[in-house]
């Protein structure tokens, strides 16, 4: 696993422009930039979170329909996950109640800021749906995992199938009316994304091609006090790592990449690396 990265690079998808300009057209060129700086707002929050913990969300591309961000989250502990997964509605809800706080504070600002404050409460409420790729449904397979992975796919898949279900009856209903082709398409990202989605990586490395070739042996000098958690950025899966492990000016020993995986295979992500050391 690499290290978190120092930024966070913005890319734009083909149809991104694309989407802005029918915005421009239809003279909704204010909402398309305002839901575009909530996105943005809501990705980047992503990226702190996993920086937070020592991982790397690093590229976010800005789609027609809202935006995604991407990076190495392996083997991240299910406990750090799920706070990477709410940092971004959380930021949303945050933005929302700001503006809130503002018409209390200054009631003529509302007509400038209610858009604003309406998109970034949406974000918050569409992205706890319990659908894949949605957070909600990353944080529902988070709590599906103790079934099996097998079984918590499965759970999750129809789930996020009858989700897009509804939101594409909607869409029907709406046409009835005046057609609501923003949920037509929310439809079709769901459907997708119920057979989309990366496996939850093991924290295990396959070293017998590596081994046959030779491997680099990584030492690194550490704290004992240092979580197995977060010991976990120092892992390469071109090298051997060892712990040095060190309290004060005082050398406590060595702690292989074994005893450290065997550890986070125990779910023991908050122990210290130095208790680790009696058991090795």
């Amino acid at each position: 696993m690499l290290g978190a990265e120092k930024h966070v690079s913005v890319r734009l998808h083909p149809l991104f422009l694309a989407a802005g300009i029918v915005s421009a057209l239809l003279c909704r060129l204010p909402l398309f930039l305002t839901a575009v700086f909530a996105a943005l707002e809501h990705e980047c929050a992503h990226a702190l979170a996993a920086r937070r913990f020592g991982y790397s969300l690093k590229t976010v591309v800005l789609m027609p329909y809202g935006a995604v961000i991407s990076g190495d989250l392996s083997g991240i502990p299910p406990r750090q996950e799920l706070w990477v997964c709410l940092a971004g509605p959380l930021s949303n809800a945050a933005t929302a109640l700001g503006f809130v706080a503002l018409w209390w504070l200054y009631p003529e600002t509302y007509p400038y800021t209610d858009v604003a404050a309406l998109v970034s409460f949406s974000l918050f409420l569409v992205n706890l749906l319990p659908a894949y790729p949605l957070d909600g449904g990353r944080i529902l397979r988070i709590a599906l995992r103790r079934f099996g992975d097998k079984k918590a796919r499965i759970l999750l898949r129809t789930i996020t199938l009858t989700a897009a279900a509804c939101v594409f009856a909607f869409f029907v209903w709406s046409c009835f009316s005046e057609a609501n082709f923003g949920a037509l398409l929310f439809s079709v990202l769901l459907a997708a994304g119920a057979f989309g989605g990366e496996e939850y990586k093991r924290l295990t490395f396959s070293r017998s091609k590596n081994f046959a070739r030779g491997v680099e042996e990584r030492r690194i000098a550490l704290s004992g006090d240092v979580t197995a958690g977060e010991a976990m950025r120092f892992l390469r899966e071109d090298k051997y790592l060892v712990l040095i492990l060190f309290e004060g000016n005082e050398f406590l020993g060595e702690l292989t990449e074994e005893e450290l995986l065997c550890a986070l295979e125990q779910g023991e992500y908050g122990k210290k690396t130095k208790e680790l050391l009696a058991f090795s």
